[in-house]
C-alpha cells in the first residue's frame, strides 16, 4: 500500500513538473555560462540574446558578471560568477589572456596550483591567482593536449581569436553541465537550458521527452527538453571555426574498467592517501566551505578526512526529521562528537517542506523525480554562509553500494527466459510489471529494471500514446560504450556511473546546489580516485560481507563503528507521507486533468 502510494504520489509530482515546464513558467533563475557565435545574426541581437541568458542564470553567479564581443567573428560570450578563488575583481570574467585568448569558464580546476607552477617555469606571468587565468596558459602552452591535464569539475568556452577557433569543454566525470546546439547555421551554448530557451529558433520542444522522465524518473543525456539542443558529451571538446562553420567533437579522457591483477600492494593504504589528497584539494578555496553529513559511511569519510588534515575547524551541516524511520541524527551526533565540527544541524518539518515544494518544482532546469534533499541541504548552506560543499556522491558508483551490484546477475540471467518477459497480464507489483524492460537488450534494459519508474504500458496510458511507440522512442537512446567484456559488478558501476549518476545525482546537485548560489564539489569523482576504483580487479574491489567493504576496511580506525557496522539507509525524506498530504499537488490536479491531457 505504501509503495503504491508514492507511485500514485510520483504521478502527481511529474504531472506537475511537465505542466510548469510546458507553460514556461520555471524560475528565470541560476547562471554560468553562456554564449552565441553566429554569423548570420546581427551582433546587436546575438548580445541581447546572450544578456537575457546570464540573465535568466542570475542567481547562480550572483558576484559578477561580464560580457565578451567579437565583432568580426559575430561571437558574444557571457559570464556570472560565483567567487571562490581570488575574490577580487582579477578574476573577472570573460577573461582574456595575451590578447588572443579568451574564455567563459565554469568550475574549480583543484590542481591548479601545480600547473600554475609549471607554466611559470616555462614563462608564463600571471596577474590574478584564479583557476581561470591558468586554464588559459595551460591551452597557450599545450593546446588542446592541457584539457587532459586538469583534474576538477569545468565547462568552459574558449575562444582563439587567431584562428577564429571556438572551444567548448566538459570534464571527463561530466559533473558540469554544458548544452550547446548547432542550429541555425551557428552555435550557441549555456550552462542551463533554460537559458538556450531565450533564443528564439532553439524553443521547439522536443516531443518525446515525457517519455524518458516517465521511465527514467529523469531526462537522460543525450536527451533535453529541447529539439535541437544537446549535452557535451563529458571529457570531450567541441572545437567550431568561424571561418567555416565546421565542428569537431573529439575525446580527451575517458576512464575505463582495466581490472588489474591484484597485487600485494596494500590497496587501503592507497585509498587512505588518494582520499586524503582528494579532500585537501577540494577544501582549496577563498571563501567558506562546508561538509553535508548525512550520517551515512560516505560524508562520514569525507568528514573524517577533512577532520584529520588539520587546516581549519570543519563545518558540517545535516538534516534530520521527526520521522524515526528517516532520521539519521543519532549519527551525526557520533560523528560530530568524534571530530569535534562546528556542527549545522536542521530539523526539517512537514510545514517547512510543504511552504517550500513549488519553489523546489519551479527551480528545477530539466524535470526530474529527484534532487529536493539538495535543494534543502543547499538552501541551509547558503544560510550559513558558505559558497562551497563536499559531498559524497561518487562512492556508492565506484564501490559498490547499491543493490544493483548482486541484482545485476539475476536480471542478466532473466533476459535468457522469454516466456517471462512476455507476461500479457500486469501485476500490481510495479518490479514484476518492469521485467518487460528485460526485453531491450544490453545495460538499458537491466537498468530499467533494477531502476526504471514507469513501464512502457504504464507510460502509454499517461501520454495517450500507443505502446509500441514507447517501446521505439526508448529503443532508439543511445547507450555509449560496449561494457560486456567486463565483470558483471563493474558492468553495474559502470551503469550507475553512466545512467543514475550522471543524470540524476551529479544533474541534480548542480542545478539545486546553484539556485542556491552553493558548489557542490565530490572529492569521491577526483581523476585520481576514479582512475585507481577503475583500475582495481573485480574481487579485490568488491569482497567482502557489506557493501563497500574496501571503504570500511581504509576507515574504520577513524570512524565510530556504529557509522560502518549499519544498515544502508539512502539520503532520503518521508516523501510519502508529506506529499500525500501537500496541498500545492492536491490544488494542481483539482481541475481533474491528468498526464494524458495535458498540451505540451
Amino acid at each position: 500500500t505504501g509503495f503504491g502510494l508514492l507511485i500514485t504520489i510520483s504521478e502527481k509530482i511529474i504531472t506537475t513538473i511537465r505542466r510548469y515546464w510546458t507553460q514556461g513558467i520555471l524560475s528565470q533563475q541560476m547562471c554560468r555560462i553562456s554564449g552565441i557565435l553566429n554569423s548570420s545574426l546581427p551582433v546587436h541581437q546575438i548580445s541581447n540574446y546572450v544578456n537575457a541568458m546570464c540573465d535568466c542564470m542570475r542567481h547562480g553567479g550572483p558576484d559578477d558578471g561580464g560580457i565578451f564581443v567579437d565583432e568580426s567573428a559575430s561571437l558574444v560570450l557571457g559570464n556570472r560568477r560565483l567567487s571562490l578563488i581570488d575574490l577580487s575583481n582579477a578574476g573577472h570574467q570573460p577573461m582574456n589572456y595575451a590578447e588572443r585568448y579568451t574564455i567563459t569558464y565554469n568550475g574549480e580546476i583543484y590542481n591548479y596550483g601545480e600547473i600554475r607552477k609549471e607554466l611559470i617555469s616555462r614563462g608564463h606571468i600571471f596577474v590574478s591567482h584564479t583557476d581561470t587565468e591558468v586554464v588559459l596558459a595551460a591551452f597557450a602552452q599545450w593546446n588542446v593536449q592541457a584539457f587532459e591535464k586538469f583534474n576538477g569539475m569545468f565547462a568552459f568556452a574558449l575562444w582563439d581569436k587567431k584562428e577564429k577557433e571556438l572551444y567548448l569543454v566538459r570534464d571527463a566525470a561530466g559533473m558540469k553541465p554544458l548544452y550547446y546546439s548547432g542550429a541555425n547555421n551557428g552555435l550557441a551554448f549555456s550552462s542551463e537550458i533554460r537559458a538556450l530557451k531565450q533564443i528564439p529558433f532553439l524553443q521547439k520542444e522536443n516531443k518525446n521527452w515525457p517519455v524518458y522522465l516517465l521511465a527514467y524518473g529523469h531526462i537522460p543525456e543525450p536527451v533535453t527538453t529541447l529539439e535541437s539542443v544537446i549535452p557535451l558529451r563529458k571529457g570531450c571538446f567541441l572545437k567550431y571555426n568561424a571561418l567555416t562553420g565546421i565542428s569537431i567533437l573529439q575525446s580527451f579522457k575517458h576512464y575505463s574498467f582495466t581490472e588489474n591483477t591484484a597485487g600485494s600492494i596494500d590497496v587501503t593504504d592507497q585509498l587512505r592517501n588518494l582520499m586524503s589528497a582528494s579532500v585537501e584539494r577540494h577544501l582549496e578555496a577563498d571563501a567558506s566551505i562546508g561538509v553535508f553529513l548525512s550520517g551515512g559511511l560516505d560524508s562520514a569519510i569525507i568528514a573524517s578526512v577533512a577532520s584529520s588534515l588539520g587546516k581549519a575547524e570543519i563545518q558540517t551541516l545535516s538534516l534530520y526529521f521527526d520521522e524515526a524511520a528517516f532520521s539519521e541524527k543519532k549519527y551525526q551526533d557520533l560523528l560530530i562528537h568524534k571530530i569535534q565540527s562546528d556542527s549545522f544541524q536542521h530539523l526539517l518539518l512537514q510545514s517547512e517542506f510543504q511552504h517550500s515544494f513549488a519553489n523546489i518544482i519551479d527551480d528545477m532546469d530539466m524535470p526530474c523525480s529527484d534532487g529536493i534533499n539538495t535543494w534543502f541541504i543547499s538552501k541551509y548552506a547558503k544560510e550559513k554562509g558558505m559558497k562551497a560543499v563536499l559531498s559524497g556522491i561518487g562512492a556508492d558508483e565506484l564501490f559498490g553500494g547499491y543493490p544493483s551490484f548482486s541484482r545485476i546477475e539475476f536480471a542478466k540471467l532473466l533476459q535468457h527466459f522469454p516466456a517471462i518477459l512476455n507476461l500479457k497480464k500486469k501485476s500490481n507489483k510495479k518490479q514484476l510489471n518492469r521485467l518487460a524492460y528485460l526485453k531491450m537488450q544490453g545495460v538499458k534494459g537491466i537498468y530499467l529494471f533494477l531502476r526504471g519508474h514507469f513501464t512502457p504500458y504504464e507510460t502509454a496510458r499517461q501520454l495517450d500514446a500507443n505502446e509500441s511507440e514507447i517501446w521505439n522512442i526508448l529503443n532508439d537512446l543511445p547507450v555509449m560504450g560496449d561494457i560486456s567484456n567486463l565483470s558483471l559488478r563493474n558492468q553495474a558501476s559502470w551503469m550507475e556511473m553512466n545512467l543514475y549518476m550522471q543524470n540524476q545525482l551529479l544533474r541534480d546537485a548542480d542545478v539545486m546546489g546553484m539556485i542556491h548560489s552553493v558548489e557542490i564539489r565530490v572529492p569521491f569523482l577526483d581523476n585520481e580516485l576514479i582512475k585507481f576504483a577503475t583500475g582495481l580487479n573485480s574481487e579485490q574491489k568488491y569482497k567482502g560481507a557489506k557493501r563497500k567493504q574496501i571503504l570500511i576496511d581504509s576507515f574504520q580506525n577513524i570512524l565510530p563503528r556504529e557509522i560502518w557496522d549499519r544498515p544502508k539507509m539512502g539520503f532520503s525524506f518521508p516523501f510519502a507521507k508529506w506529499l500525500a498530504k501537500n496541498k500545492y499537488v492536491s490544488d494542481l490536479m483539482s481541475d481533474g486533468k491528468n498526464i494524458t491531457q495535458l498540451n505540451y
